[in-house]
């Protein structure tokens, strides 16, 4: 095989800015395993940038806690962090967080084990992507029809939390005790002040009350 063979046959490296289809993406992406976190957006190739324990790490891990205990006692949902979702051709996010119902939801596993549709819940942890998350991936997950979407802005200590109503994210409020309460999935309750102050216990206090909620209660006996 000649040099000139070689070279054009080379695949190319993935880098910001790239404007690629999921084929190519995927296809760049696997060869460059030392790449921790890259996604599709829109079309556009974006790597994240290495993560701080504290503008990152640490919340995302509060977010894991908190649906992780929701899913603990809740049947048929999937957790997952970090993973590549197939949104459609030319979107293929990894969010931090995704939370989605396994059997007869509106995203499926691939044979090749990828998230393939829209998980039902995303969380994205804003620290220096407050651009993309609130506005490109914003657009995505609502035009893919992602029904619930938070993001937690670490610099401005705010958390938005969007459901998806008539094609269009609205932003849930707070009700009158301060607790976000999810119109998706019943019992998954959040006080955003605690979690924003690094507060775990009473974030988990909160959502025991959401499970012990009669909305609740009449959600997991769907499973029964």
């Amino acid at each position: 095989m000649s040099q000139s063979t070689l070279i054009s046959t080379k695949i190319p490296p993935l880098e910001n800015g790239d404007k690629l289809n999921c084929i190519e993406f995927e296809r760049r992406y696997e060869q460059m395993p030392h790449i921790k976190k890259a996604e599709l957006i829109a079309g556009i190739v974006h790597k994240a940038s290495p993560l701080r324990i504290d503008r990152h790490g640490e919340p995302h891990a509060s977010i894991i806690t908190w649906l992780g205990f929701y899913k603990a006692f809740t049947p048929n949902l999937q957790l997952g962090d970090n993973c590549t979702v197939r949104l459609d051709a030319e979107n293929e996010p990894q969010p931090d967080v995704l939370l989605r119902i396994d059997v007869d939801g509106q995203s499926t596993i691939s044979e090749d084990g990828y998230v393939e549709g829209a998980p039902e819940l995303i969380v994205e942890i804003a620290a220096s992507s407050a651009s993309i998350d609130l506005h490109q991936k914003l657009k995505t997950y609502q035009n893919n029809k992602v029904q619930e979407y938070l993001v937690w802005r670490i610099y401005d200590g705010e958390i938005d939390w969007f459901r998806l109503k008539n094609g269009k994210y609205i932003k849930l409020k707070s009700n009158e005790t301060g607790i976000i309460c999810s119109e998706y999935f019943p019992g998954l309750w959040l006080e955003k002040e605690a979690l924003i102050a690094g507060n775990l216990a009473k974030v988990l206090a909160i959502l025991q009350q959401g499970l012990n909620s009669p909305e609740y209660q009449k959600f997991v006996k769907n499973y029964d």
